[in-house]
């Protein structure tokens, strides 16, 4: 049985295209997602003609990127798929692996993705170790800087600011100050600790001598 699959795109909403170039190659039943949206994590369509698929089957869509919306997520679908015994056709690249060719197609698919995969794993290792090299850490960056860390301790100096009028003035929260203050290495409170006095001796008291 020919099962067909459709996905609309965000500059063409009209699925009409695909869905007469698969009733034309006999397509019994077609799924239509009219979802968009890259970040997306589910596909309400997709999911229904998952569980419709069976043993012998054959998904058809017009056009690969309809199923995938990139090369590592085509080639997983497809081995999704072909682990329960069904077939795939993609009608504009004449792709068909219930044949051989078909199948050579997709694991050379395969062995691209993984390639990918592996290019993108070792250019973020060496852009971690470039930016270690220069005296970055990788991870998110700071919302304040040093010279505003440094900025916001002289502000907290004076007993009549706050906490809370510096974190606005900074765009950032209480919390935040308080954690870059910590990591710069400057006291919590400024302006208590300048106040402290260091405590007075009297030259002219004198222990008991022998």
């Amino acid at each position: 049985m020919l099962i067909g699959y459709a996905r609309v795109s965000t500059q063409d909403q009209n699925p009409d295209l695909q869905l007469d170039a698969l009733r034309a190659v006999g397509c019994e039943q077609v799924f239509v997602e009219k979802v968009t949206g890259s970040g997306l994590k589910t596909r309400p369509e997709w999911e229904v003609c998952l569980r419709t698929l069976r043993r012998d089957d054959t998904l058809v869509v017009w056009r690969l990127d309809r199923l995938g919306r990139s090369l590592k997520d085509l080639v997983e679908i497809i081995q999704v798929i072909e682990e329960r015994a069904v077939g795939f056709r993609s009608l504009t690249e004449n792709i068909d692996t219930t044949n051989a060719a078909g199948k050579l197609i997709f694991h050379v698919f395969g062995a691209l993705a993984e390639f990918e995969h592996s290019l993108i794993r070792e250019r973020t290792k060496a852009g971690l170790a470039a930016a270690r090299a220069r005296g970055r850490m990788g991870g998110r960056k700071p919302k304040l800087s040093k010279a505003d860390v440094k900025k916001a301790a002289a502000m907290l100096r004076d007993p009549t600011v706050t906490k809370a009028e510096v974190a606005e003035h900074f765009g950032t929260t209480r919390m935040t100050l308080n954690q870059a203050l910590k990591r710069e290495g400057y006291p919590l409170n400024p302006a208590a600790t300048e106040s402290e006095e260091p405590p007075h001796c009297n030259p002219n008291i004198t222990g008991d001598r022998d």
